[in-house]
């Protein structure tokens, strides 16, 4: 019931989800991103980034379409800086008004996906775009370069990396480099590696230290987000 696509501009995802006549609570699990969504039942909300796992849970049929921008892009879109809306979940009202959320909500009961992308698309444009920062400093992290040398490729000190690194991604790069190893462990450990190999590729000390981290940002074992 859950479907995802590129939504055509800035790296963003589309996508959709229906809940079932008996809706279980969802892991979703930490990424650096910040999320535009309507929800059938709550509207328009804005979900930001999360250093855990945020248990979500849905009414029975309730249609949820998400606009997910990739780390360090929400805050050009949104207009917010990233940590304001950390571990939150906000309706847009909260952000940009009652009439302008009100009138975006109207229009997006009949076409959610459209009026999400349109939206963020023109205010990125308004906004002359992303922050060129976001992209290189989560790429550096994401590919397992250290805070130190990540700062010094996009010519910052540590102090100043940090500061813009909560505007854009909601947290220090520190927290960011650890939410980023720990999706590409599970990434890799879904094409079927062995945990040991994946804490080794990965950066880990060993798998001890992976499940443990793993554990810590998600409340579950790595074992658990593993398809069975």
């Amino acid at each position: 019931m859950y479907r995802e696509r590129a939504a055509g501009f800035a790296g963003a995802v589309l996508w959709t989800s229906t809940a079932p006549a008996s809706p279980a609570p969802t892991r979703v699990l930490p990424d650096g991103c910040l999320d535009l969504i309507w929800s059938s039942r709550a509207g328009l909300l804005v979900a930001g980034p999360d250093r855990t796992a945020f248990l979500s849970v849905s009414t029975p049929g309730e249609r949820w379409v998400g606009l997910r921008l990739p780390p360090g892009v929400g805050p050009a879109a949104l207009g917010v800086p990233a940590v304001e809306l950390r571990d939150r979940r906000v309706p847009l009202a909260d952000l940009w008004g009652a009439r302008q959320a009100g009138a975006l909500a109207d229009r997006a009961e009949t076409d959610a996906a459209a009026v999400l992308v349109e939206v963020v698309a023109r205010r990125l444009r308004a906004a002359g775009g992303p922050d060129p920062l976001g992209p290189r400093v989560a790429a550096a992290l994401a590919a397992g370069a250290t805070v130190t040398a990540t700062a010094a490729e996009v010519g910052l000190d540590p102090r100043g990396l940090h500061r813009r690194s909560r505007h854009l991604f909601g947290y220090g790069p520190k927290t960011l480099a650890r939410i980023l190893r720990m999706r590409r462990a599970l990434a890799l450990a879904r094409t079927g590696v062995p945990l040991a190999e994946v804490a080794a590729r990965s950066g880990y000390a060993d798998q001890a230290h992976l499940t443990r981290d793993v554990r810590a940002l998600t409340g579950v074992p790595p074992t658990t987000l593993l398809p069975h």
